[in-house]
């Protein structure tokens, strides 16, 4: 297994980042929380998890060790396979799954595109004293004004990883700001921010 990878961000898409190591670019899938923390040209390391299937490799990579671990419990859940236990990713934060989990929080689990009530309520019944126990202080991603603050700084981030300035950032940011009360998804905000980018 690949645990880990460090080396020189050499790309940057909306789905995932090439780590050069020893001169072998290596295609890593990973939640825009971790490319927002990405730069093309720096030094990066991320806790990887290698999912092999019958005609692929596919390497997923994080930035803690401790969203790889929830990463791979996920994926014991029936029905939960490496993009659906990404996108959980992408959409809450470890501790805010564990938050959610424990809590039987079914609406804060269904805000994941791929997941419905059905879903949530296996989710919940097959991961409840596995996911480990949450953080004492209530998850910052499961509250709404934080959640707002959030989203915004990972659709900056990336997009300024990806070559953009930060005004065009901020321009792409406000067309595709969700309407209050919906719930933001950080990569589908961010594809949307590059359309907006690419057309002008």
């Amino acid at each position: 297994m690949i645990a880990s990878v460090t080396g020189r961000v050499t790309a940057i898409a909306p789905d995932g980042a090439v780590i050069e190591v020893g001169g072998v670019g290596i295609l890593t899938h990973c939640t825009p929380g971790t490319l927002a923390g990405l730069r093309v040209g720096e030094e990066a390391r991320l806790s990887t998890s290698l999912v092999v299937r019958e005609e692929s490799l596919t390497l997923y990579g994080f930035a803690t060790d401790d969203e790889r671990a929830v990463f791979e419990l996920l994926q014991t859940a029936s029905g939960v396979g490496p993009k659906l236990a990404l996108a959980m990713l992408a959409v809450h934060t470890p501790n805010a799954l564990r938050v959610a989990v424990a809590s039987a929080d079914l609406k804060a689990l269904t805000q994941v595109p791929g997941i419905g009530q059905k879903g949530a309520q296996r989710i919940v019944l097959e991961l409840k004293d596995r996911l480990g126990t949450p953080e004492e202080t209530v998850d910052a991603a499961l509250n709404g004004s934080r959640r707002v603050t959030l989203w915004r700084d990972q659709v900056h981030s990336g997009l300024v990883g990806l070559g953009y300035s930060s005004k065009d950032a901020d321009e792409a940011i406000a067309i595709v700001e969700p309407d209050a009360g919906d719930t933001p998804n950080v990569a589908t905000l961010l594809k949307a921010a590059l359309r907006t980018l690419s057309i002008r």
